[in-house]
């Protein structure tokens, strides 16, 4: 039994693949990280960000919870602060889908949108000039410089990925967003298993966030 719905964040199920592998001499396995509350692997960095910055004293009552994001860190820290009884407000493109918005102003969530020709790159920084306006009045995470972002995928993610396969892990894919992910499972796993290859899927578009 759980206190809260925040101690079901991470201990994801890895599933084998089986009809959707095209190589039947090799062995897949899918982390379903779309079992966490939000549905995203974000939930698991969002609860460590902000309880670290509880921890540290620079997460008070008194301050908002202020971050820039294309979705699902804004979904997860939304859902977080709202058990944890904090304001937040989202900073994010016009781009970013109506549904990702409305998840997000479900938990009480302030939304603020930033031009879509200047992606999440205008939404960082139109965060961080609110921030530097109100220092008093807000805190950001900060997901993309973050150092609890690789750190909690290390002690986490892959601790329950290594703790679940015995033998060697021959690769390790994952998509590229802030980075955390595979920085953070990359590392622990390169230790566990050097000649592991590690693969990135990053998205086409320019922008360093996109």
């Amino acid at each position: 039994m759980y206190e809260n719905i925040l101690e079901t964040i991470g201990n994801t199920p890895l599933v084998k693949i089986n009809k959707l592998n095209p190589n039947k001499n090799v062995t897949i396995y899918a982390k379903i990280e779309g079992f966490n509350p939000t549905g995203s692997i974000k939930d698991r960095i969002a609860l460590k960000m902000i309880e670290q910055a509880e921890a540290e004293g620079n997460l008070t009552k008194d301050k908002t919870i202020i971050e820039p994001t294309s979705g699902n860190t804004g979904i997860a820290l939304a859902m977080i602060a709202c058990i944890k009884g904090y304001k937040v407000e989202i900073v994010m493109s016009k781009a970013v889908s109506i549904e990702r918005r409305k998840m997000i102003k479900a938990f009480g969530t302030k939304v603020t949108l930033t031009d879509a020709e200047l992606g999440t790159d205008g939404a960082i920084n139109k965060a961080r000039e609110l921030v530097n306006k109100y220092p008093d009045k807000y805190f950001m995470p900060d997901q993309f410089s973050n150092v609890y972002n690789k750190l909690t995928h290390y002690k986490t993610t892959a601790e329950e990925i290594l703790k679940e396969l015995d033998g060697s892990i021959n690769y390790f894919v994952s998509s590229v967003g802030t980075s955390g992910t595979i920085m953070g499972v990359g590392k622990a796993l390169k230790e566990k298993y050097p000649d592991i290859k590690i693969v990135e899927a990053h998205p086409v578009k320019g922008h360093y966030i996109q």
